[in-house]
């Protein structure tokens, strides 16, 4: 994080605003709002280009008399750009700017520590296959291939059509390969377990 950008408030009298010319960060930063008075209300902008690369968390903020307050300006994006940061006072009688830059990250050439537990072989867990998740339960499969087959008769009754019939026939067909499936995994599950 860059380092902070100063604006002093009431430090030279009633409503009075300094803020620096200008202020240049790699990575987010902070503004710090120093009241040297009575308390009051900062309102801080920024204008379009830098609203591209990063975003402040909230636009107003209320400082108590002889307090500070801490504003997070965070980067949203990479790349370089340069704009104003507006900070207003006395609710728009006193107004300054800041021109601000964002200049790409820099890269540190620091050494990179990394953790002694990663240099040691972790366990292999082993890949479980669709038999391994248990049994299935028979009822609710049957009870659901029932209804199926109920319905599709029943649709075939009452409409009468040649189509209705082949279609009730090829729910059924699939109803029972979906029964003959769940038996067969179930089957092949129970002699893997012995």
């Amino acid at each position: 994080m860059s380092d902070a950008l100063t604006v002093h408030v009431n430090r030279e009298g009633l409503h009075s605003l300094w803020v620096p010319d200008s202020y240049v960060a790699s990575n987010s930063f902070e503004v710090v709002i120093v009241n040297h008075g009575g308390s009051t209300h900062v309102h801080l902008h920024l204008d379009d280009a830098l609203s591209t690369r990063a975003t402040i968390e909230a636009p107003n903020h209320h400082v108590a008399g002889g307090k500070s307050r801490r504003v997070q300006v965070t980067r949203t994006r990479e790349g370089a750009t340069r704009g104003n940061l507006k900070v207003v006072t006395s609710y728009g009688a006193t107004t300054r700017l800041v021109d601000v830059a964002l200049t790409e990250p820099v890269a540190t050439d620091g050494p990179v520590e990394v953790n002694e537990q990663l240099s040691k072989p972790q366990p292999r867990t082993e890949d479980k296959s669709p038999a391994d998740v248990g049994p299935v339960p028979i009822r609710p499969v049957l009870a659901a291939s029932g209804t199926a087959v109920g319905l599709a008769v029943g649709g075939a009754a009452v409409f009468g059509s040649a189509v209705a019939v082949i279609a009730a026939l090829a729910i059924v067909v699939l109803a029972v390969a979906v029964v003959v499936v769940v038996l067969a995994t179930q089957s092949y599950t129970g002699r893997q377990n012995d």
